[in-house]
């Protein structure tokens, strides 16, 4: 019950690891160190002289090795192939009026700006067109 409480704490406080890496599951594979934290910690609990920092860093370490292990995960995992291209496509005809590439970039944090231009290059003359030149030109969608 007490590590339910705990990751519920966790979660409450924004620390949100628990939802993808089972917290349980790292304290079990380290669970001599566990029980070996939670002893060193309730030692002397009677005479109200307690020690918590056993137990604290041990439970720091299994949220830190969470993070470890989620950003590992995620990092496995990649966009499928014109998953770039499609995000670029959806911010330009979510524009009302005209717009700069830098409103598409805006709208696009992890593009890069080439791929950028390159859609805007691929959709010229069928969905939009160049209202000028160089670096703030304005874009707008056609028939809009």
């Amino acid at each position: 019950m007490s590590r339910l409480l705990t990751l519920l704490a966790l979660y409450q406080h924004g620390y949100e690891v628990g939802r993808y890496i089972s917290l349980e599951r790292l304290t079990e594979e380290s669970k001599e160190d566990y029980y070996e934290c939670l002893n060193r910690s309730s030692q002397r609990w009677h005479e109200g002289r307690h020690e918590i920092t056993p137990w604290m860093n041990f439970f720091l370490a299994i949220v830190r090795r969470g993070y470890a292990e989620f950003e590992h995960r995620a990092g496995q995992v990649k966009a499928p192939r014109g998953a770039k291209t499609d995000l670029v496509q959806a911010a330009i005809a979510a524009q009302a009026g005209p717009f700069r590439v830098s409103d598409i970039r805006h709208a696009c944090p992890g593009v890069s700006l080439d791929m950028i231009r390159q859609v805007l290059k691929n959709l010229r003359g069928t969905k939009v067109e160049c209202l000028g030149r160089g670096q703030n030109a304005q874009w707008r969608l056609i028939g809009k």
